[in-house]
């Protein structure tokens, strides 16, 4: 065991999270892994079987006298995301985790922790390993793929499970039960373009949008944070009332992030440059002060360019197009929970926007807790793209997952929870991706909940779990296992 592991409780579940972290098993490597959960089960007597996909179920017959409880599936993901600083010598590939001890977190040295999820795994083998449990059938689930786009739960096949509970143990915030989450779709719309060559007498600006904030689209949709995108066509709409001609326009990296910049070569007529320019240096200080509380560094400038020969830009049509388009496009929260207080429940993010030398993309996305109001919202934004001349394209996505705050196993979960710490959980749901909204959907009915202990900077080198809070989810996990019946 490694050192930083010695001495942590329970024994059982840091052994095998010591394990785990010496195998390799970034998402979509998770055969090795897999491998090592599956000879486990084996070697404990257990069934397990496998998909082609690549997940893996484990069954457990229930402890004496248990027989006739519910059966309940424990559920967590195989796959880790594969992060190091810069100045880190590390394979992914064949390294194991090098894990240290910083006060009361873990924590690995210049990578990934991985105990997103690899706590889940380690907690359902020890389980399975420890024979002194008062438990009903058990399930365990181990998904593959989860964090590179849910694909492992998309590709469950019926029958594959057979619990009618589950308990999902990829929450980071112990005392926490989560309910519901968010589901997604990408709404794509495509211009075919088309070019003049630039106006005589016109000369080039870089208009540029900086200093945004952005974040998860999910997460901080609620926060106000500007829209870089949303604020160039601002600017753009106000240059092309000065005879401007868009040439280029690029923002945007991430389908899940708020843009934070974007930036666009406007040809204007030289006898209104100066004109351009200071309309952006106005538009900048209003566009700054109705932001200023959330995103105080916003920058929009406008800077002259050395002219480049043969340039083209948009016809005017298109340009026009294009930029009502952006103006009628929503961005932000569309409708909050009435279920659970302070819960956004449906939200649009305007996310990318590219030209090339064929076509100009906007990509956006939306969320919802409802699968409904997704399907509402998508073909809100789409509808919006083909009256502004483009093409749409619509993605699979991935469902949403409805809070039931009439669910048996969250009464149970927190009851439970009461009686063993004294206080309520906090319900919560989550405004991203969890895999319980796909399993919902392949399993109908299944009620489901979804906890863990604290994690923090998940993602990132700067991974942390706090380990006091492991015996917790351990201690409350056990208690649930024991009251199902």
């Amino acid at each position: 065991m490694s050192e930083a592991l010695k001495g942590l409780e329970p024994q059982l579940v840091w052994k095998y999270f010591g394990e785990i972290s010496k195998i390799p098993r970034g998402s979509g490597n998770e055969k090795q892994i897999a491998a090592y959960v599956i000879g486990v089960a084996k070697g404990l007597g257990l069934e397990a079987k496998q998909d082609t996909f690549g997940n893996v179920v484990i069954q457990k017959p229930a402890s004496a006298g248990r027989e006739r409880s519910p059966m309940v599936c424990l559920q967590g993901h195989l796959d880790m995301v594969n992060e190091k600083n810069k100045d880190k010598v590390h394979d992914f590939l064949k390294d194991p985790i090098e894990i240290v001890r910083k006060g009361n977190v873990l924590m690995a040295n210049g990578t990934t922790l991985g105990a997103d999820n690899g706590i889940a795994v380690a907690a359902g083998l020890a389980i399975m390993a420890d024979k002194s449990l008062e438990h009903g059938p058990l399930e365990f689930l181990f998904t593959v793929d989860e964090e590179t786009g849910l694909t492992g739960a998309k590709n469950l096949e019926p029958g594959f499970v057979k619990s009618k509970t589950l308990l999902n143990l990829d929450s980071e915030e112990e005392g926490s039960l989560y309910v519901g989450c968010s589901g997604g779709r990408d709404t794509v719309g495509r211009w075919k373009v088309a070019f003049d060559n630039a106006p005589a007498k016109h000369a080039p600006l870089l208009i540029a949008v900086r200093g945004l904030k952005g974040g998860h689209s999910g997460l901080e949709i609620d926060k106000g944070r500007g829209n870089s995108i949303k604020i160039i066509n601002r600017v753009l709409m106000a240059l092309d009332g000065l005879g401007g001609r868009i040439a280029s326009i690029e923002g945007g990296n991430k389908r899940n992030a708020i843009p934070r910049e974007c930036e666009s070569v406007v040809y204007v007529p030289t006898s209104k440059v100066s004109k351009a320019l200071s309309t952006v240096a106005e538009l900048n200080d209003v566009l700054r002060a109705e932001i200023s509380t959330v995103d105080p560094e916003l920058r929009v400038s406008a800077e002259e360019m050395k002219p480049k020969k043969k340039v083209k830009v948009l016809k005017k049509n298109l340009q026009a197009q294009l930029l009502r388009t952006l103006a009628g496009l929503p961005h932000g929260v569309m409708k909050m929970s009435a279920d659970i207080p302070g819960l956004v429940e449906t939200s649009t993010n305007l996310a990318i926007i590219t030209t090339s030398a064929t076509k100009i993309e906007v990509i956006t996305t939306q969320r919802s807790s409802v699968n409904s109001e997704i399907e509402e919202m998508k073909y809100t934004v789409g509808a919006i793209m083909e009256l502004g001349g483009a093409k749409v394209k619509y993605s699979a996505g991935y469902p949403g997952w409805k809070p039931n705050l009439n669910s048996t196993i969250l009464k149970s979960a927190k009851s439970t929870y009461q009686s063993m710490f004294g206080k309520e959980p906090a319900i919560k749901a989550i405004h991203a991706g969890l895999e319980c909204g796909i399993i919902g959907e392949k399993y109908p009915g299944m009620d489901m909940v979804s906890f863990g202990p604290t994690l923090a900077d998940v993602h990132s080198p700067d991974e942390k779990l706090y380990f006091d809070t492991v015996g917790k989810f351990w201690k409350f996990l056990l208690g649930i296992l024991k009251s199902v019946r």
